[in-house]
């Protein structure tokens, strides 16, 4: 019974539009970020972060342990550790960030990460004007004047970096075809890199079994959930698409941000999402027109 749901639930994540996965996974990530914030009174950022990579690193690998996949290789180790650090990091500098600056804005600022990343893949004129459009849409979203939060900044670009390397190696991880055993691996190797900046507080969190359940969750939600539907995606579609696709993440933080820590987007930053979107919706179309004209071909 359990194996047929999980088979149905693989089905589902083979024929769903990754537009739909996409705005799925966003809600899993940032209802774990609204999550997070909440919980960065009681314990620092950092051991949010270190909590949430290891249950994530925990969930996924006791998922993947019955099922059969191809052996590991140490190459495969390799490109799994370096994808988990790449995560692990990312998480850490992102909530270093959100302490500091608006969830929406400080994910805007990070998605400068996978716009180089599709700038570096575009061919068409129509994916170049696209792209155009959700980086005017994202610097438009991020206007976070620069002298206010310096160090929010330097992280939040940090993060940016991790991001973009989240990507390329996670679309190496996933083509492995192991399921979501070789994120809750990479996860595991993360784990351990980000240990001297996240065990400070752990204790903390070790003492109030409530503050540890409620970062446990955050683990769930965010990378469980979210990474783990990522990794599906990434092995459906091309690198440069799911770069741009990801530009829909800015939006859905600004919403969760405003629905759930009062974080209340203005005019300015209202236009920046329609032109996020609308350079979403362009690379789609652009998208379909290659496929129905793979389909008159054949």
């Amino acid at each position: 019974m359990a194996s047929a749901k999980g088979l149905h639930f693989n089905r589902i994540l083979e024929v769903a539009p990754p537009e739909f996965l996409f705005v799925v996974s966003a809600m899993a990530q940032y209802g774990g970020a609204v999550i997070a914030v909440k919980l960065f009174d009681e314990v620092s950022p950092a051991t949010v972060a270190y909590i949430r990579v290891i249950a994530a690193s925990a969930i996924l690998i006791g998922f993947s342990v019955r099922r059969s996949h191809p052996r590991w290789t140490r190459r495969d180790l390799a490109w799994a550790a370096a994808f988990g650090c790449a995560t692990a990091l990312m998480n850490l500098l992102f909530y270093l960030a959100i302490d500091r600056l608006p969830m929406g804005k400080g994910v805007t600022i990070e998605f400068i990460g996978p716009i180089t990343v599709a700038a570096l893949r575009t061919r068409t004129l129509r994916n170049t004007s696209a792209l155009v459009l959700a980086t005017i849409g994202v610097l438009v979203l991020g206007g976070v004047e620069l002298g206010n939060e310096p160090l929010g900044l330097v992280y939040i670009l940090g993060a940016s970096v991790m991001w973009a390397g989240y990507i390329v190696m996670g679309s190496r991880v996933a083509l492995g075809d192991r399921g979501v055993s070789g994120l809750g691996i990479g996860l595991f190797f993360g784990a351990i890199l980000i240990t001297p900046f996240g065990i400070g507080d752990v204790h903390k969190a070790i003492s109030a079994p409530h503050l540890l359940l409620a970062a446990a969750l955050v683990g769930l939600l965010s990378n469980a959930i979210g990474y783990g539907i990522d990794q599906s995606t990434l092995r459906r579609i091309p690198i440069r698409r799911f770069s741009i696709l990801l530009a829909l993440l800015p939006v859905c933080a600004a919403i969760f941000g405003f629905l759930f820590l009062s974080q209340t987007p203005t005019l300015i930053d209202l236009c920046g999402m329609t032109l996020v979107l609308i350079g979403v919706a362009v690379q789609e179309r652009d998208q379909l027109q290659r496929h129905h004209q793979e389909v008159e071909t054949t």
